[in-house]
This record gives structure tokens, sequence and C-alpha cells, in this order.
């Protein structure tokens, strides 16, 4: 029943019954505190510095002039 609707609905219960019926929103919560927006978010000049180095040493080659 690997996969399929009915075996979820079987897991969710087995999971409630083994760990409690916040099982799920218990899960949740840890996934909402442990998510910090950061990176380039948070520092638009790095990404920009990013971006620009990326594009300094892009594969493509040369643009090429269309006779």
């Amino acid at each position: 029943m690997s996969g399929t609707k009915a075996g979820g609905m079987k897991a969710a219960a087995t999971n409630k019954a083994k760990y409690g019926k916040e099982f799920y929103a218990r899960i949740g919560q840890k996934g909402g505190q442990n998510g910090h927006t950061g990176g380039f978010a948070a520092n638009p000049a790095l990404a920009r510095i990013a971006g620009a180095k990326g594009g300094r040493i892009s594969r493509r080659g040369p643009a090429k002039k269309e006779a």
C-alpha cells in the first residue's frame, strides 16, 4: 500500500497513535522555527556582486554579431 492515499492515511493514523495527535503540528512548528530569511534575501548588495562574478565567468562565450 506504499505510496497510495489509503497507505498515507494508515501511516498518519499510526504516527498519531505512536506519538500523539499533535504529531504533524509539532513537525510543522519545527520547520517554521528553523526557517530564517538569509542568504541573498538578507543582503542584496552581495547578490549583485555574486551575479557580476557569475556573468564574468560565463561559458557562453562572447556575443556574435549577426550579419
